[in-house]
C-alpha cells in the first residue's frame, strides 16, 4: 500500500496548472450512454475514479478510446449489458450515475448499492424515489438496484428532492432527456459540475433549462447524437492549492482555474488572511497576508455557499490561524474523521457532533497518520507541508481518486514529498 513521505517547512512558490474537474468528467462518461453516436470529452482528468468509470463504460460494451492524453472518445452502440457490478461500484459511489442513462435509453437497468449501503438513510434512495415519479419500477434485488420502465421508455414528471443531491439531479436529469414529455426537478443541485453536464447533454440534442439553478426543466426528446465538450477545472483542487500556497506562507499562481465557481471559497480565504488576486478568468496568484491567518468560522452548505469538499482543508488551514475557529458540517456525516490525525500532529480541534472548534495557530510536528476518505487525504497532505520534521501518510489511494499527479505537481512547487511503495510481504 502507498504512502506519501512529506518533510514539511518549505514555503511553496511557483506556477500549477489545474486539472479538469473529476465532479464533472463522471457524469459526463456516464452520459454517453445515452447515444450511439461518438462523444468526445476533453480535459478528462487522470484520475483513479476516472479509469474506474471508463472500465465501467466498457464492461457494459461501450468502446472508450483516448487519442491524446485527457482525451476520451466514447460510443455506447455496442452496448448490451446493463448493469454495474458490486466490484466497480464499491470503489466508486458514483457508478450510480449508470442507473438513469441506462434505464432511460434501454428500459432496464441494475446497479449493486454503493458500498453496501442500506436504501432509506443514505442519498441514493432519492434517486429510486425521483425515477419511480417518471414510471419505472425499482426494486432491490440480492443487494442490487434493479429499475426497469414498463412501457420501454421514461414519463416527464414534477420531481422534488426533499434534500439537496448532486448525483441525484444529475441522474434524473439524463434520465429525463430520453423521457416523454416535461420533466421539473425542484430542490435542484446547482453545483457548476451540474451546468457542465447540461451543457453537455444540450450539445448532444437535449433541452435542458434552468441547470445552475434550483429549478430544472427538460422536455425529453427521442433520441440523443454526438458531441464535442470540453471538461471544467476543478475547483475543489483549485481550493486545495489556494490553501497550500497560505498554509506554508508561500506564493503560488493558480492557472487554468475558474474562480467564479470558487466564490465563496475565496471570500472566506481572504477573510482569514489569505491574499488572493485574479490576475486574469483563469489565473489566481495567491499568498498569506502579512498579518498572518486569523480564525473565521465556517458553514458548509450546498453551492454557491462553502462547499463540504473544501472543509478539511480548511480546517488544516485553521490549525495555523490566530484564534478559535468554529467549523459546522452540515452535508455529510462522520466527516471530521481527519480531526484525530490532524491532532496527533500537534493541532487543537475539539468535536462536538458536526461542530469542530479549532484553537491556533498549533505547533505542528511531523507523525504517523493514515487518510480516511479523498479530501481527508488533501488536509492531511497541506498539514504535512507545515509541519516541523517528516509525515508519514498512509492510505494515500484515497487521494489518488480526485487528485491528479498531486505529488509531481507539489515536488514543482518546491514541497519535499515522496510516494513509497511497498511491496506485498
Amino acid at each position: 500500500m502507498d504512502k506519501f513521505l512529506v518533510r514539511g517547512g518549505r514555503p511553496l512558490h511557483g506556477k500549477i496548472e489545474i486539472s479538469g474537474a473529476k465532479n464533472s468528467a463522471l457524469p459526463c462518461l456516464a452520459a454517453t450512454l445515452l447515444s450511439e453516436e461518438t462523444v468526445t470529452l476533453h480535459n478528462v482528468p487522470y484520475v483513479k475514479d476516472l479509469i474506474t468509470q471508463r472500465r465501467l463504460l466498457e464492461d457494459l460494451g461501450a468502446t472508450v478510446l483516448t487519442p491524446e492524453l485527457r482525451t476520451h472518445k466514447v460510443n455506447a452502440r455496442g452496448v448490451q449489458v446493463f448493469e454495474a457490478p458490486y466490484e466497480l461500484v464499491k470503489t466508486m459511489r458514483a457508478s450510480v450515475l449508470a442507473l438513469g442513462p441506462l434505464l432511460a435509453r434501454f428500459g432496464q437497468a441494475k446497479v449493486s448499492l454503493p458500498g453496501g449501503c442500506a436504501i432509506g438513510t443514505r442519498p441514493i434512495d432519492l434517486h429510486l424515489r425521483a425515477f419511480e415519479q417518471l414510471g419505472a419500477v425499482v426494486s432491490l434485488e440480492s443487494g442490487d438496484v434493479v429499475a426497469r420502465a414498463p412501457k420501454g421508455r421514461l414519463t416527464g414528471a414534477e420531481v422534488e428532492f426533499e434534500k439537496v443531491t448532486v448525483t441525484g439531479t444529475e441522474n434524473v436529469m439524463m434520465a429525463a432527456s430520453l423521457a416523454d414529455g416535461r420533466t421539473t426537478i425542484r430542490n435542484a443541485a446547482c453545483e457548476p459540475e451540474i451546468d457542465d453536464l447540461a451543457e453537455l447533454l444540450n450539445k448532444m440534442g437535449a433541452r435542458i433549462r434552468g441547470a445552475g439553478t434550483t429549478e430544472i426543466t427538460i422536455d425529453g426528446v427521442e433520441t440523443l447524437g454526438g458531441a464535442e465538450h470540453t471538461i471544467i477545472p476543478d475547483r475543489i483542487e483549485t481550493g486545495t492549492f489556494l490553501v497550500a500556497a497560505a498554509i506554508t506562507g508561500g506564493e503560488i499562481e493558480v492557472k487554468g482555474c475558474g474562480p467564479e465557481h470558487l466564490g465563496a471559497v475565496i471570500a472566506k480565504l481572504r477573510e482569514a488572511g489569505v491574499e488572493i488576486d485574479e490576475l486574469n478568468q483563469s489565473t489566481l496568484l495567491v499568498r498569506r497576508s502579512s498579518a498572518g491567518l486569523k480564525a473565521c468560522d465556517v458553514v458548509t452548505e450546498p453551492h454557491p455557499l462553502f462547499p463540504t469538499d473544501m472543509q478539511a482543508q480548511y480546517m488544516a488551514l485553521m490549525t495555523q490561524a490566530e484564534g478559535t475557529s468554529t467549523i459546522v458540517e452540515t452535508i455529510f456525516e462522520n466527516r471530521f474523521m481527519h480531526a484525530s490525525e490532524l491532532v496527533r500532529l500537534g493541532a487543537d480541534i475539539q468535536i462536538h457532533g458536526n461542530t469542530a472548534v479549532v484553537t491556533g495557530p498549533s505547533r505542528l510536528m511531523g507523525a504517523k497518520i493514515q487518510a480516511s476518505d479523498l479530501r481527508a487525504s488533501a488536509s492531511l497532505v497541506l498539514a504535512a507541508l507545515c509541519a516541523e520534521g517528516e509525515t508519514l501518510i498512509d492510505r494515500v489511494y484515497h487521494i489518488d481518486r480526485g487528485y491528479e499527479t498531486i505529488v509531481r505537481k507539489l515536488r514543482s512547487l518546491g514541497a519535499d514529498i515522496e510516494r513509497i511503495t511497498e511491496s506485498p510481504a
